[in-house]
């Protein structure tokens, strides 16, 4: 049986195939095993740079052409001998250490450093480093132009609808009126503050050995300051060295930033549903396209399948993130494997988040304002106006506001003859009646709109 998108056993690699072209050669085996190739080569080219040591001379140009054009055009096919080479030694890693050494022995000056490759080194040296560096890759290249693609969408909706009053709903029932850009200006403020952290979290590495003391750097050149080199080569990398490690580099930072993307995540199931909500209530419309079916037995039907598609990614997303949070910082001892499999699946919840944030980008741009429903609502429930008016009536001291307003309002449908009678009866001063009279629901909307403009 070939493999095809239609028999992949998760909708990632199947029904989402093309929409994971840009993460594929980051989180996918290939993408792993062409991060490893990069550090062993790096980490040589390295040694022979700064180490100052009498059997690993500086290399010439051309042999460093040699060797980052091993990285710069590492194909498929090199990833798959690889894999043919780990059929035998069983290890994915000492695979890449032969693959390697295989292209360096056909160098004549680079014939010698041969053993200097994986030198030191055990394999979560390299492993931690390669998805150090793909995460941070991801983070550069994929997850933040999504993110502040999102966030530019948002932006412009904000600031076109700052001054459109919209009914808000507390506990489900009609309240004090907002705009419709002050509440896509609450969702981007909660976004930008996590997405600050996100772009500040720390990517960590460490390359100091089987139990993370150099023990078999010191032994071998005990003159070379091996903490302070290892600490330079992966600075080099663009990522922060931890030197408290044992085997293997805790992950304790991968916690911090999956924390980040729950958080994320979280706002936007919240923003997703509230869209959902808010098509149902005919506030948005959806843009049409002939071709396209709502649903296989009501042809009216346009359903908002974005934000539904969004909501279960983010869901999914999420139990892959807080699983990777609990165990990727718990190790037995100074080293088990029961990180690797979970460490595999970065990829899968970067992708599902993805997938998600892309989602609610192409729902918000189907997503038409339906004007003159948000006015309807608004003018069918004056009877949110006796916030206002008991408001005013404790400030010049009328007895019991809060009772006078539940007697009249509760159970009653309150239109604005009722309520514009109610305000005539009151002793208020000429001028505060004057302005309650000329409130309306639309009007009545706070600083909503001066607040929307503050977002930038």
């Amino acid at each position: 049986m070939d493999l095809t998108t239609l028999l992949a056993l998760s909708p990632l690699d199947g029904r989402y195939h093309e929409k994971m072209n840009e993460l594929r050669p980051i989180f996918s085996e290939y993408g792993l095993i062409r991060f490893r190739v990069l550090i062993e080569i790096r980490w040589l080219q390295f040694l022979a740079e700064h180490a100052n040591l009498p059997e690993l001379p500086p290399l010439s140009k051309t042999a460093n052409v040699f060797l980052n054009n091993l990285i710069e055009q590492f194909s498929e096919q090199d990833a798959l001998r690889i894999k043919e080479i780990e059929r035998n030694t069983h290890h994915d890693l000492k695979a890449v250490e032969y693959f390697i050494k295989e292209h360096i022995e056909k160098n004549s000056e680079l014939t010698n450093a041969v053993e200097f490759i994986h030198f030191g080194c055990t394999s979560e040296d390299i492993n931690n480093l390669a998805y150090a560096m793909m995460l941070d890759t991801a983070r550069k290249q994929v997850i933040l132009p999504t993110l502040n693609e999102l966030i530019s969408i948002l932006k412009n909706r904000a600031h076109e609808y700052a001054d459109q009053p919209m009914l808000s709903r507390t506990h489900g029932q009609p309240a004090t009126p907002t705009t419709l850009g002050k509440e896509i200006a609450n969702i981007i403020a909660r976004l930008q503050r996590q997405i600050k952290q996100f772009i500040d979290a720390p990517i960590l590495g460490k390359l100091n050995g089987a139990t993370g003391n150099y023990n078999a750097f010191e032994i071998t050149y005990p003159n070379i300051a091996w903490c302070e080199l290892s600490e330079k080569f992966i600075l080099q990398l663009g990522l922060v060295p931890n030197l408290y490690t044992t085997q293997i580099e805790p992950h304790d930072y991968m916690a911090e930033l999956f924390a980040i993307f729950i958080r994320v995540n979280t706002i936007l199931i919240d923003f997703n549903r509230d869209m959902w909500g808010y098509i149902s209530l005919h506030y948005f419309n959806q843009k049409t396209l002939g071709h396209e079916v709502g649903s296989s037995t009501m042809p009216h039907k346009i359903n908002p399948i974005d934000f539904e598609n969004a909501e279960g990614n983010l869901g999914m997303a999420n139990a892959l993130f807080s699983h990777m949070m609990m165990k990727l910082p718990i190790s037995r001892f100074q080293r088990d494997l029961s990180d690797s499999t979970v460490l595999r699946n970065m990829g899968a919840a970067i992708g599902h988040s993805i997938l998600a944030y892309r989602s609610t980008c192409q729902g918000l741009n189907k997503a038409v304002v339906n004007v003159d429903q948000m006015n309807t609502d608004l003018n069918n429930h004056w009877e949110i106006l006796a916030e206002p008016v008991q408001m005013m009536m404790r400030r010049f001291g009328i007895e019991k506001p809060y009772e006078k307003l539940k007697e009249f309002t509760r159970g009653q449908a309150i239109t604005k003859a009722s309520m514009q009678a109610f305000i005539q009866t009151l002793a208020l001063p000429v001028d505060a009646k004057k302005q309650l009279l000329a409130l309306t629901p639309e009007s009545y909307i706070g600083s909503a709109a001066k607040l929307t403009r503050r977002i930038s």
